[in-house]
Order: C-alpha cells, then structure tokens, then sequence
C-alpha cells in the first residue's frame, strides 16, 4: 500500500517543483517592454512654408548626450547658451535635406531650450527644443525632398524620431492644433544603416489653403470671447430710447433693425480696414497694447449698456474699436509667415470666415433681442449682462497689463464651450420667433379693430 502513495507523493512534489520555476520565468521572460521603461522617441515637426520649412526639433537630453558627447544632463536653462555653439555645430552634421535629385538645402539652426515633458507610457524626462529653417535651392520644391537625418540613431541605435507636418498652407492645415505624420526614421537592423525619409507632401493648391482659412476664420471669431462680448453688449441696448442719461422706453421696430444692422457693419468694416491693413503692410504690432485696447473697448461697451454713453453713435463706436480687433485677428495671419500670393488669400478667406460666422450668431440674437427689449425683466436681464460683461473686460483689462487673474481665465475658457453657445443662441432664436408669432396671431385684427402697436415697456434702470 505504500508503493501508491511515494509515486503520488513523487507525482506532487515534481508538480509543485515545476509551477516554482515556471511561473517566475514566465513572468521574467514574458514581461512587456513597458516593464523596462520604454525611452521616448525623437519629434522633428514641420512648417511649410512657399519656400522654406521650418523645423522644430524635440530631442530627449539623455539620448541627446549620449549620442552628441555633449552633456546636457545637468546643465540649468542658464547654463545652456554656453553650450548652444557646441549643440548647433553637432546638429548641422546630422541633418541634410537634399532635393529629389540630390541638391543640398541649407539648414540653419535658431534658438534652443531646456524643459520637463513625458510621453505616452514614458515617465517625466528632460528635452531639449531646437529651431531650425530648411531652405531649399532658388526654384526647388519645398513639398518633395529627401531627408537625412541622425542626430541620435547613429549612436543610440535603438532610437525613433518620428516626423510630422504641423503647418501646411497649400494642403489645408493652419490651425496649428494637429499633425500629420510623414514617417518615420530609425536603424535598419539589416544593413546596419539610418535611410534617409522621402518627404512628399502632394501638390497642394491655394484652394485648399483659402478653405481652410475660411473656417480659420469662422472658428475664431466662434471662439474669440472677447470679440463676441464686444458686439452683442454693443447690441444688447440697441432698441431702446435714450432720455436724460437713461435707458427708457423702445424705439420703433425699424429703427432697432437699422441700428443692430449699423452696428455689426461698422464693427465688419473696422476690423476688416485693419486687418487687411495689418497684414498686407506686415506690421510688426505688440500684441499687449491691442489685447488691453480691446478689453477696454469691451469695458466701454458695458457701461454703455447700464448708462447710455453714446446713444445713437453706436456704430461709430463700433467702427473704430473694430479696428483694434481687426489688429487682433491679424496676428493670426503674421504667425503663419506666408508669402505675398497666400496671404492675400488667406485674407479673403479668413475674413469672409469671419463674416459668415458673425452673421449667424447676429441673426441668431436677434429675434431675442427685440423679444428681450419688449418684457418687463428686460432692464434686469440688461443690467445683469453689462455687470458680467463688465467684470470679465476688468479681468481682462488687467491680465493683459501684466496681472494674470482668475477672471481672465474663466473668461478666456468660455471660448471652449461654442457648442453649448450656439445651442442656447439657436434656441432663444426659436422661442422668441415662436413667442412672436403666437404674440401676432392674439393681437390679430377682429371686427375690423387693429393690433396693438409696438409699445414701450417701462425701464426702472
């Protein structure tokens, strides 16, 4: 009777023996790449312009020392112009685009800088950013060309750099905001060399680039708080009298369709005149000034709206503080560096973004503010929207003076939310053009008397 039992013990004990070694192995062997702390990859992300590309290099430090010889590891963003010679002469070896057929395109290397970052499954490490201009050959095309870049890979032969487009005018991108990549450069395991990249980008067309900057154009104007506020506080007040310093009483229904419709052309017709004039004549505007004078336009607007300032000049005020925002929306065109031909375009299609859009949410507001002007919350609900408003331009007013606030942040965040804003403007529009109607069809004539006219309801402000 033993003899079962030592083989079952045998049996158990060789079973135990087994699962102790095989599962530690498993788990050494088995382990995932991420178990080791992957390294992160190399960016080198470009602009295209009509006859250069700029490329911004990302580069991990310790990848970059190590193949460079150039220690940066430890070395403070201080310390790192003492160093930028070094750093330009090794990156110049290490890159050389060439045209299609073989001609070499300069490369000259700008500014550099230090910080912290991390990518997708990597931990916090330190990068080192560098600006640089490709320039082709007098009559080369900048959309095809041959890219051979090893500014780590030849020494750290595990390394990626991955290169993307960020700005493409003749293909459609210039928001900035997204990339495209173009491929990938890394060792090839078989020949034991780095291939160059065949970049090529299409033909692209100005067709594309006018769309694009078309709803550029649109999107920010959609998402530019500032510009918003200044136009409907401008408008908030546009059918009501002014007598002795108040807001009292209405104007006729004509009357406030005249001024709402003089109000949004002047601002059109501002800010156009100034950002054609900003950006054909390439002026190199401070942007602080501009933001501040707009705030303070914004600020003007909503004590209009409490206390009349101007009445009746409401669109003058408009033209002229449209042509800051005009001043405004140019910076937008200044940092794509776009050639002559483009940029004129790229006005024509931004700016008609621009009008298409403010269009839509004037036509939007507009039933709701001749509904709003009509009802006795009215001076409360105005009251109410000039003080926000009021605040939100101080925020602002002193942000851009050098105070960032809380304000100014909550107000310039209000941009991320244009779906919400357009759903509240669309629907204000239908219950006011519904309220309207109904009003109408209860007001109709019978037995010959006439409807009510459009009367003015009493302001308490």
């Amino acid at each position: 009777m033993t003899g079962p039992r030592n083989w079952l013990t045998t049996v158990l004990a060789r079973l135990v023996a087994g699962i102790a070694i095989v599962v530690p192995a498993t788990l050494l062997l088995g382990a995932s790449p991420a178990a080791a702390h992957p390294m992160p990859h190399s960016v080198v992300q470009l602009d295209v312009y009509r006859s250069s590309v700029a490329a911004r290099l990302e580069l991990p430090v310790s990848d970059f020392s190590r193949a460079s010889g150039i220690d940066l590891t430890g070395t403070t963003k201080a310390q790192l112009p003492s160093r930028a010679a070094a750093v330009r002469a090794y990156l110049l070896k290490h890159i050389h685009p060439t045209t299609t057929d073989g001609k070499a395109w300069r490369v000259a290397i700008g500014s550099m800088r230090l910080s912290a970052t991390q990518q997708t499954s990597t931990g916090p490490y330190r990068e080192l950013t560098v600006a640089a201009v490709l320039t082709p050959p007098a009559g080369a095309d900048v959309r095809h060309f041959t890219f051979r870049y090893d500014v780590i890979v030849h020494q750290v032969v595990t390394h990626v750099t991955l290169v993307t487009v960020r700005q493409d005018w003749a293909n459609g991108q210039v928001d900035g905001k997204g990339t495209t990549q173009v491929g990938t450069i890394e060792l090839d395991v078989r020949h034991m060399k780095v291939p160059a990249l065949k970049v090529d980008l299409g033909p692209g067309s100005a067709w594309r680039g006018f769309v694009a900057m078309v709803g550029l154009g649109g999107n920010h104007i959609l998402t530019g708080t500032d510009h918003l506020l200044f136009l409907l506080i401008l408008l908030l007040p546009a059918p009501l009298a002014a007598t002795g310093g108040r807001w009292t009483g209405l104007v006729g229904p004509r009357k406030a369709l005249a001024r709402i419709g003089g109000i949004t052309l002047a601002f059109t017709a501002g800010h156009s005149v100034a950002l054609a004039a900003s950006s054909l004549g390439r002026l190199d505007i401070p942007s602080w000034p501009v933001e501040a004078f707009i705030a303070a336009s914004i600020l003007v607007g909503a004590i209009h709206a409490i206390r009349p300032l101007f009445p009746g000049r409401e669109a003058v005020v408009a033209g002229v503080f449209g042509l800051g925002h005009g001043m405004a929306f140019s910076f937008v065109l200044a940092e794509m560096h776009l050639s002559t031909g483009q940029l004129v375009t790229s006005l024509l299609g931004f700016n008609l973004g621009i009008e298409l859009v403010q269009l839509l949410l004037v036509c939007l507001a507009l039933p709701t503010l001749l509904v709003l002007a009509r009802l006795r919350v009215q001076p409360a609900l105005r009251l109410t929207g000039a003080v926000l408003t009021g605040i939100a331009a101080l925020g602002w007013l002193v942000d851009r003076l050098g105070l960032p606030n809380p304000v100014a942040r909550t107000a310039d965040s209000a941009g991320s939310h244009t779906t919400a804003l357009l759903i509240v403007l669309t629907l204000a529009a239908l219950t006011s053009t519904g309220w309207t109607l109904a009003a109408n069809i209860r007001n109709a004539p019978r037995d010959g008397l006439r409807p009510p006219r459009w009367r003015a309801a009493p302001d308490r402000s």
